[in-house]
């Protein structure tokens, strides 16, 4: 480990490793990517798909190898006894920081199917990521406003339109559909303009989760709920590389899903809409009582 180096050589130069190791990896993603978009066969373009998660998961693998060598994280998970490789299974997590997604990929990498989430339209302008997030089908979304809604109505259910899509691209190889249910990362501001009534969370957004199993129900193996808690606050990413972060702690529990919330139509099924708000406001308060353990635990 080269964590006696001090943080102003660390940070960089493990910023530097993980630039070059996402370079490296992006080439032969993109080319695999531009074979599987010239090629119309099937079977070609689904053997192609798993070639390009291997790909992936080695780039998340020298990431974690990199954090291991430039910091001390004390890294507490527990709770991943019984995921499988192969698969599919719908995760959902709290979200705090950017230091999720890394934490995440880290906790599940090889463990359970690759992580795919549901993006930001603008997030595929973003340099080199971009480009492999599409490389490697996540699903972008394009969010409207209520006020843009009401003046263009011809958009509504759009993201609808868009999840069913990337469910149907999930049903050929394992993959496990992520969902930050809180649809935004939690920050004071948000919290009290929200009136949220949880200590800890934002509100839960249940419309993702719905039509996620909604569509890809009958397949889905369980919901894999996950909590993140940094005991010495919320970090950043430079934090992170900079080795800034002391512990984090993952608990992860795997759920049966509910029968009844299978097969539903939350958009226009007002008992079935109320039904499922009600399970995922009580997934949502045994997550904020986790939270708070999590977090006074020395």
């Amino acid at each position: 480990m080269l964590t006696f180096l001090p943080v102003f050589l660390r940070a960089p130069l493990a910023a530097l490793i993980i630039i070059v190791n996402t370079l490296a990896h992006c080439l032969p993603l993109f080319g695999f990517a531009l074979l599987k978009f010239l090629l119309p066969v099937h079977a070609a373009r689904t053997f192609l798909s798993r070639v390009l998660i291997v790909i992936a998961e080695s780039w998340i693998s020298v990431n974690g190898f990199t954090l291991w060598l430039f910091t001390r994280i004390d890294w507490q998970v527990e709770g991943l006894e019984g995921l499988r490789h192969e698969g599919h299974y719908l995760v959902v997590s709290n979200h705090q920081s950017w230091v999720d997604i890394p934490v995440l990929q880290r906790t599940f990498n090889r463990r359970i199917p690759f992580l795919k989430f549901f993006l930001k339209q603008e997030l595929i302008w973003v340099p080199v990521l971009g480009l492999a997030w599409w490389a490697l089908d996540f699903p972008f979304m394009k969010r409207h406003s209520k006020e843009y809604l009401e003046k263009h109505p011809e958009m509504k259910g759009k993201d609808l339109e868009t999840t069913r899509a990337a469910c149907q691209k999930f049903r050929h190889v394992p993959v496990s559909v992520m969902n930050f249910v809180e649809g935004t990362r939690f920050t004071d501001s948000k919290h009290a303009a929200q009136q949220s009534p949880f200590a800890h969370l934002l509100k839960p957004k249940a419309g993702g989760v719905a039509f996620v199993l909604n569509a890809m129900g009958d397949i889905l193996q369980s919901i894999v709920d996950v909590t993140i808690v940094y005991p010495q606050g919320r970090p950043t990413f430079t934090d992170l590389i900079a080795g800034r972060i002391a512990t984090v702690r993952v608990h992860v529990r795997t759920l049966e899903i509910p029968r009844d919330l299978l097969g539903g139509d939350y958009e226009n099924d007002p008992a079935y809409r109320e039904r499922f708000q009600r399970w995922l406001t009580q997934l949502w308060s045994d997550k904020d009582a986790l939270v708070a353990r999590l977090s006074a635990r020395r």
